[in-house]
C-alpha cells in the first residue's frame, strides 16, 4: 500500500510539472504572437493591407487632426501668415521619425507623376466651403439643360463628387490633411506631384488663390522625399510674357526647396519641369515667342529655361506642339476614347510622333471618369472603374509604349471621379455615393504602388 501511494504521488507530480510546463509553453505563444508586426502586404486577394494597419493609420490621422486644430482655434488672429508654422509645428510633433517612414512606406518612383489639387475649402479652416459646393454647370443647349437640376451643392452631406472623401470635405489648408495626402502618395509608390497652380491672387472660377499654400505641400513633401512641379492652369491673359514672370517668379520662389523637381535630360542637364493645362488655347506662334532660341521673349538658355509639356488633344495638336517649341506633352484626361489624346490605342503613333521629334510622350492613366455631380448631362463620357481593371488597363497600355514618364490622373480631382485618394461608402438623404468596394478604401494607392513596381522592373529591361 506504501508503495502504491509514493507511486501515485510521483505520478501527480509528474502530471503537475507537465501542465505547468505546457501552460508556460502556451503564454510564450501568446506573447510571441502579440508582439509580431504585419508585413505589408503585397498586393492581391482582398487587395492590400489588413485590418489591423488600416486601423491604426486612421488612429493617427484623428489623432493628428485634433492636435491640428487645437492649434489653430488657439491661434484667432491669423489665417494664412501662420500656416507655415502651424505646418511646422505639426511635422515636429509628427507620431513617425523620418527613419521610421522610409522603413515603412514603399520608395518613390520619380517617374510616376500624379495631379494634385489644393482647391478644396471648409468653413474651419477657410471660412466657408470651396469647391465642395461647386455648382451644377448648365449643358451648353438651352433645351438639354432644361432636362437637368441646377443650382449648388451643400456639404459636408452634399458635395460636388459621386464619391465620398475617407477625410470628409476637408480643408487643403489642413496640416493633417496634407499629411494624409502626402503619406497616401508616397504609399502608392508615386514621386512627383503635379500641383495644380495659379499665379498669385488668381484662381480657377470657383476657387480662391492657393499659392500662399506651396511652401507647406514642398516641406511635407520633403518630409515624405516627393517631389512637386507644378500644373499651370490657364489663367487670365496667359501668353508668353506672363507664362516669363510666372516661370520666373516659381523658379525664384521655390526653386531653392530641396522638394523642387528637377527632371534629368539625355544631355545631363537637370531641368524643372512644367505641365501647361489647355495649352492649345494659345496660338503656337505666341508660345514660340516663349520656347523657341530665337523667340521674342525667349526663356531657352536662361536661368529660368525648363522642360515644358503641352496637353495633346487633337491629333492636330500635335504638329502645334512641336512648332510652339514645347519639349513633349501629355494626355491628361482618363476618359478611353473621349479624345485622340486620351484613347490608348492612339498612345504608340504619338510616342514615334514625339521620338522622331525629339519630344517626350508622357501619356495620364486614370482609374476611371465621371463628373455627373457637376455635369449631370455628361454621362456619355462616363467611365466605370470596373473593381479596378480599368486603371490596370490604362497602366499596361501606357507600358507597351516605354515611356519616359507616366502620369496619373489624378489623387483627389473629386468633381470628375478620377480620384485614387481613399474613398469611403457613404449614403445620405438623396444620395447614394459611389465606393470602391468590395475592395479597401486604399485599393487605387496598392493598384498605383503595383503597376509602379511593374514599370521600374520593366524599364530596367528596356535599358538594357
Amino acid at each position: 500500500w506504501i508503495l502504491n501511494y509514493d507511486i501515485m504521488a510521483r505520478f501527480r507530480r509528474r502530471t503537475c510539472i507537465i501542465l505547468l510546463l505546457f501552460i508556460l509553453f502556451i503564454c510564450s505563444i501568446m506573447m510571441a504572437l502579440k508582439t509580431l508586426r504585419p508585413d505589408r502586404a503585397g498586393f492581391g486577394d482582398p487587395f492590400g493591407l489588413g485590418l489591423l494597419p488600416e486601423l491604426q493609420q486612421r488612429t493617427v490621422l484623428l489623432n493628428n487632426k485634433q492636435n491640428s486644430l487645437n492649434r489653430v482655434q488657439g491661434d484667432t488672429v491669423t489665417r494664412v501668415s501662420s500656416l507655415h508654422s502651424i505646418a511646422v509645428n505639426t511635422m515636429k510633433a509628427s507620431m513617425s521619425p523620418v527613419d521610421k517612414l522610409e522603413e515603412e512606406l514603399s520608395s518613390p518612383n520619380y517617374n510616376f507623376h500624379i495631379f494634385y489639387y489644393s482647391w478644396f475649402g471648409n468653413p474651419q479652416f477657410d471660412g466657408k466651403y470651396i469647391h465642395w459646393n461647386h455648382p451644377l454647370l448648365p449643358h451648353w443647349d438651352p433645351k438639354i439643360a432644361n432636362n437637368y437640376p441646377k443650382g449648388r451643392h451643400n456639404p459636408p452631406e452634399d458635395i460636388g463628387a459621386n464619391f465620398y472623401p475617407e477625410l470628409g470635405s476637408y480643408s487643403s489648408k489642413d496640416p493633417s490633411v496634407i499629411e494624409a495626402h502626402m503619406k497616401q502618395m508616397r504609399s502608392a509608390s508615386t514621386g512627383v506631384i503635379a500641383l495644380s497652380w495659379y499665379p498669385p491672387g488668381m484662381a480657377d472660377e470657383n476657387g480662391e488663390p492657393t499659392d500662399d499654400l506651396v511652401p507647406v505641400i514642398l516641406d511635407y513633401a520633403q518630409k515624405y522625399n516627393l517631389k512637386v512641379t507644378f500644373h499651370i492652369e490657364p489663367y487670365k491673359d496667359r501668353d508668353d510674357r506672363s507664362m516669363y514672370h510666372n516661370v520666373k517668379y516659381i523658379i525664384d520662389k521655390y526653386g531653392g526647396h530641396s522638394a523642387f523637381y528637377r527632371h534629368k535630360t539625355s544631355t545631363g542637364r537637370f531641368l524643372p519641369m512644367f505641365y501647361i493645362y489647355d495649352s492649345y488655347v494659345t496660338i503656337p506662334e505666341i508660345w514660340a515667342n516663349l520656347l523657341t532660341v530665337s523667340g521674342s521673349q525667349t526663356i531657352r538658355n536662361t536661368p529660368y529655361d525648363a522642360l515644358f509639356i503641352a496637353l495633346l488633344v487633337e491629333e492636330r495638336h500635335k504638329h502645334d506642339i512641336h512648332r510652339s517649341g514645347f519639349d513633349g506633352m501629355y494626355t491628361y484626361f482618363a476618359t478611353n476614347g473621349f479624345s485622340y489624346g486620351s484613347s490608348h490605342h492612339n498612345w504608340a503613333s504619338l510616342k514615334a510622333f514625339c521620338d522622331s521629334n525629339n519630344l517626350m510622350f508622357i501619356p495620364s492613366v486614370g482609374p476611371g471618369y465621371i463628373d455627373t455631380s457637376i455635369r449631370p448631362w455628361n454621362n456619355h463620357n462616363t467611365r466605370n472603374r470596373v473593381n479596378g481593371k480599368y486603371y490596370e488597363t490604362a497602366f499596361s497600355a501606357a507600358l507597351l509604349v516605354r515611356p519616359e514618364i507616366i502620369s496619373i490622373t489624378s489623387f483627389n480631382e473629386w468633381h470628375e471621379g478620377t480620384q485614387i485618394e481613399k474613398a469611403v461608402p457613404k449614403r445620405t438623404g438623396q444620395v447614394v455615393y459611389l465606393d470602391y468596394k468590395p475592395h479597401k478604401p486604399n485599393v487605387y494607392l496598392e493598384l498605383t504602388q503595383k503597376w509602379s513596381e511593374k514599370y521600374r522592373k520593366e524599364q530596367e529591361q528596356w535599358l538594357m
